[in-house]
């Protein structure tokens, strides 16, 4: 059973101002196998983030349906933990605080919670810091923060709306990098929205490429790159341009080299 299935799944909206009714997801399907890391992209305003809030359960779709670990999504749920571009944290908590909530909300013991907090602030690099607050921390440790409070509660489908966006690109490679290396050491299932191809590139398994609005697959791409990565060298291989390259053909429109894509895939 994969851990996520979306089959047509489509979003419309009327405009407060035009009263016209606006397609932003058109008819989408594809899945994420449990363990794998998918990104999805797509031109500007084509519905990327929409279809995580859907399976998040922030937002309901028009049509089609989106099940997680065979369930079919009608909110939000403890199945799902979401990593947002901003932070999200809790300023007024401590660091281990943010961490353990989830768990603290799931009614786990604390001395429980605690050592699983310890154990994953370790494993995003902020070991140390448990008793700071999130305004003591750079912009780069605050989105590992969100990174771990997310890996604690173990969910069954990890979503990521562009995390490393506002991040300045020094910092974004290194989390790109330790993201990784959490891959490989935990293998959670992970649907991840970015606008840079080579992020994609570098850290998924396969690539949902979206076309314009209304959005439909326009093809999945595979990531043919061994694991563990690191962009010295993942950047170097062959098959990393030749995908970057394939993906880009397909942003830019290029519809000769498109094909259908089975819903199954």
């Amino acid at each position: 059973m994969n851990a996520l299935e979306i089959s047509q799944l489509s979003k419309s909206y009327v405009d407060a101002y035009t009263g016209e009714e606006i397609t932003a997801v058109g008819d989408v399907s594809f899945s994420v196998a449990e363990g794998e890391f998918v990104s999805i992209l797509g031109p500007s305003g084509c519905g990327k983030t929409t279809v995580l809030n859907i399976i998040a359960g922030f937002v309901r779709s028009t049509g089609g349906s989106a099940v997680v670990d065979g369930r079919p999504v009608e909110g939000p749920g403890p199945d799902r933990g979401v990593v947002f571009q901003s932070h999200a944290l809790f300023p007024w908590k401590t660091v281990l605080g943010n961490v353990v909530f989830g768990l603290r909300m799931r009614g786990v013991p604390r001395a429980e919670r605690d050592a699983r907090g310890l154990e994953f602030l370790e494993l995003v690099g902020l070991s140390g810091f448990e008793t700071k607050y999130p305004h003591e921390l750079s912009g780069g440790m605050q989105q590992r923060l969100g990174v771990a409070r997310v890996l604690a509660s173990e969910p069954a489908l990890m979503l990521m709306d562009e995390p490393f966006a506002s991040i300045d690109a020094q910092t974004r490679r290194k989390l790109q990098e330790d993201l990784t290396d959490i891959v490989e050491q935990r293998h959670p299932t992970v649907f991840f929205v970015t606008h840079d191809v080579d992020e994609a590139v570098f850290l998924s398994d396969r690539i949902v490429v979206l076309s314009g609005r209304p959005s439909r697959v326009h093809e999945i791409v595979e990531v043919d790159l061994p694991r563990p990565r690191s962009w010295r060298t993942a950047a170097e291989l062959p098959q990393f341009r030749a995908t970057a390259n394939r993906v880009n053909e397909l942003l830019a429109g290029d519809e000769d080299h498109a094909h259908p894509v089975d819903a199954s895939s």
